[in-house]
């Protein structure tokens, strides 16, 4: 049994279950319709392809080597959670809570959008994930299709742990979208999302 293999395993879960913006736009959007949720967490799985891909090719490393770069990634990142923090805090304070995003047509082209660019806007996240693969290199082993292994699970596992996250928060959806339970979780989403994004505009800016 490959012990570092199994160890990653629990690593990766623990990754991708944390609680954060992946975890509340995908909330958000399953609030909506099923499909938009469904959408926007292949959206998020989309967005930690990209940064595992990022660190297999060692363009983490750049950003990590160029911290003006990195920084200027952080703020744009920061800006378009506090966006989304906007929307749901807007959406909040309508009578209709949620319902408004439920009757878009693109509500399912919305939540992916929001789902990859989430994800894909976090800069910390390939620096983590240039970070954490080696460890689970074993001394003499080609690096290259180990860290491909190791990040394909971390992909596979946010295509399963984020569409169930979707899936039951539509299970749910009766209660949840009540007009004053659906207001109340935009306004707790909404609030995340801002903390959120102030926490990675103003690291950077106050660094």
């Amino acid at each position: 049994m490959d012990a570092q293999l199994v160890a990653f395993t629990g690593v990766a879960a623990g990754m991708v279950a944390m609680p954060g913006a992946d975890f509340a736009v995908v909330v958000r959007n399953a609030l909506a319709s099923r499909r938009a949720g469904v959408a926007c967490a292949v959206g998020v799985a989309g967005g930690l392809l990209v940064h595992t891909a990022l660190a297999v090719a060692g363009v983490a490393a750049v950003l990590a080597a160029v911290p003006t770069l990195f920084r200027g990634l952080q703020v744009l990142g920061g800006i378009y959670v506090l966006y989304l923090a906007w929307r749901a805090l807007r959406s909040a304070a309508r009578p209709r809570g949620v319902q408004a995003l439920a009757d878009e047509p693109a509500a399912r082209a919305g939540g992916l959008r929001e789902g990859f660019l989430t994800n894909a806007l976090n800069p910390k996240a390939p620096i983590t994930f240039l970070s954490v693969l080696p460890q689970f290199v074993p001394d003499g082993s080609p690096a290259m299709p180990r860290t491909l292994l190791l990040a394909t699970i971390v992909v596979v596992f946010a295509l399963l742990w984020f569409p169930v996250v979707a899936l039951l928060v539509d299970r749910l959806g009766r209660w949840l979208r009540r007009p004053r339970t659906a207001r109340a979780v935009e306004a707790v989403t909404g609030t995340a999302l801002g903390v959120l994004g102030l926490v990675l505009l103003l690291e950077p800016l106050l660094a």
